[in-house]
């Protein structure tokens, strides 16, 4: 079997303004859970935990083997004034973009505090941090600490549209993937393009309901998600779920990943112990069990990191999937590349494709020389179908191949990057660059759109073998190897193959 990895990562803030917690309280207790049952993992600390020295020294003599160090890159209070600048936050850890990520900052700004965030790592610890990790970060400061203090691994939020008030939508779905040096979001796929830090999507999302929990056909407009993943502090399903967690383990980590298996696990610690107790020491003793049966290896992100780029001079392709929901007869593939990723979904036997984006190396960020002054920022993929955005107005979005029913689903690793798919009388194989249906008899794959607003491509041109699309000002295109693009928007198949390439 493939590596099957667990990194904990417990970040660090000094400051909560919501409500009173004992901030400090929580890492003590992660540090005596993670010791109890020798798990490795990994502590980051924002700013305003590295200038406390009840933090410091609760950290400082921790044993290196076990405990890895590192940043987490919030922009605080301290730390804008400490570098001269004004701070325009709320409080003195503001969530909103614009004063609490670096995207609103301009880039001198982002570089000076880039720099004072790792000339107070190395004076406290004695070395710059080797792994880095924010909710959200922008190319420019990506780049910026790979190439001039190095790093071994990033990590970053999970998918999600609008929670928190920023959105993530689009991207590699899950394990880890070398970044363009345009776009930190999406994967370079020109190694001469990349980013050498791999970066890890963070929380461990459940890969059924997550995308589009709870979403009503019916509405007119794109709502916040909810959040289903792997942190403590969520009990009625997610991590503080015992039933949840032992379903989640035992489908991400089935090995059907193709590279390698991933989650992240741990909590930050704004939560308070209270509320992420039970699910970590639940979660921990599994961990621990499973690392003993030789099924899991849990490790820092920074061991990961270096494994990762000692492996894969470039992204692999990865898969994440799940033969059942938690509590429902339902199945969910995600494929991701360093070109584009896919989600092919049944409930029950009803089979659609819930979610294709394209990735593309001439996709920019759109904060590298504009500032965010948004409460909320955005980065995106390059839409095809969004099982999740176009949902509305009666519509289950997706792409619908019409007179196929879905007989259960088997996942067969090809060797070679690619995987098939059968679910009885049709099969889909993803490869590298695009995928290929086979069905018993002529069919067409129709895409299915309730709404979309400013989220929908626009159509530049199409031809019987190719449509052209852009977005945000970004072209891409999709190439009927086999089959046909019909007038009326729907793709035919050649003969029962349908065959689709895709390009950035």
């Amino acid at each position: 079997m493939n590596r099957q990895i667990i990194n904990i990562v417990n970040f660090i803030r000094a400051v909560e303004p919501r409500e009173y917690v004992d901030l400090l309280r929580p890492v003590k207790e992660q540090i005596k859970l993670m010791k109890k049952h020798s798990l490795k993992g990994t502590f980051l600390l924002q700013y305003d935990a590295l200038i406390l020295d009840e933090y410091v020294e609760l950290l400082k003599d921790l044993d290196p083997e076990q405990f890895e160090l590192g940043v987490w890159y919030e922009v605080v209070q301290p730390l804008v004034e400490d570098c001269g600048l004004v701070w325009r936050g709320r409080f003195p850890w503001d969530w909103h973009t614009h004063c609490g990520f670096p995207v609103g900052y301009s880039k001198p700004e982002r570089e000076k505090l880039i720099d004072l965030l790792y000339q107070r790592f190395k004076a406290v610890f004695g070395y710059y941090p080797r792994v880095f990790g924010s909710w959200l970060f922008d190319t420019h400061t990506a780049r910026y600490v790979a190439d001039k203090y190095g790093a071994d691994a990033y990590c970053n939020c999970k998918e999600q549209y609008g929670t928190d008030g920023y959105t993530l939508w689009g991207g590699y779905y899950g394990q880890g993937y070398y970044p363009s040096r345009k776009n930190v979001f999406l994967p370079a796929a020109d190694p001469e393009n990349q980013i050498s830090v791999p970066l890890f999507r963070m929380l461990g999302s459940d890969q059924v309901y997550q995308y589009d929990y709870r979403i009503d056909p019916d509405r007119t407009e794109p709502v916040m998600q909810e959040v289903i993943s792997l942190e403590p502090a969520y009990h009625d399903r997610g991590g503080g779920c015992k039933r949840w967690v032992d379903w989640y383990l035992k489908e991400n980590f089935n090995g059907e990943c193709l590279s390698f298996g991933y989650a992240q696990a741990g909590q930050e610690n704004s939560f308070g112990w209270d509320r992420m107790k039970d699910g970590l020491a639940y979660q921990f003793a599994e961990f621990e069990r499973l690392q003993n049966e030789g099924r899991l290896t849990v490790e820092t992100l920074g061991d990961t990191g270096r494994w990762y780029k000692n492996i894969y001079p470039q992204t692999p392709p990865s898969a994440i999937t799940a033969h059942s929901a938690y509590d429902s007869d339902k199945t969910s593939v995600w494929y991701s590349t360093r070109y584009y990723r896919v989600n092919l979904y049944t409930d029950q036997s009803a089979f659609r494709i819930r979610d294709l984006h394209i990735f593309s190396d001439n996709c920019p960020d759109i904060y590298e020389d504009t500032v965010c002054t948004e409460n909320c920022a955005v980065y995106e993929a390059l839409p095809v179908i969004d099982g999740n955005r176009y949902t509305g107005k009666g519509v289950l979005a997706g792409g619908y191949i019409d007179g196929v029913t879905a007989d259960g689903m088997v996942f067969t690793d090809n060797g070679d990057g690619s995987a098939r798919v059968s679910y009885g009388s049709f099969e889909v194989v993803l490869s590298e660059k695009g995928l290929r249906i086979t069905a018993p008899s002529p069919f067409t794959l129709e895409n299915r759109i309730g709404i979309g607003g400013d989220h929908l491509p626009e159509v530049t041109s199409r031809t019987e073998s190719e449509l052209c699309l852009r977005y945000r000002g970004t072209p891409y295109r999709i190439t009927a190897v086999l089959g046909r693009f019909a007038d009326d928007g729907r793709i035919k198949s050649d003969g029962n193959v349908l065959e689709l390439s895709f390009e950035g």
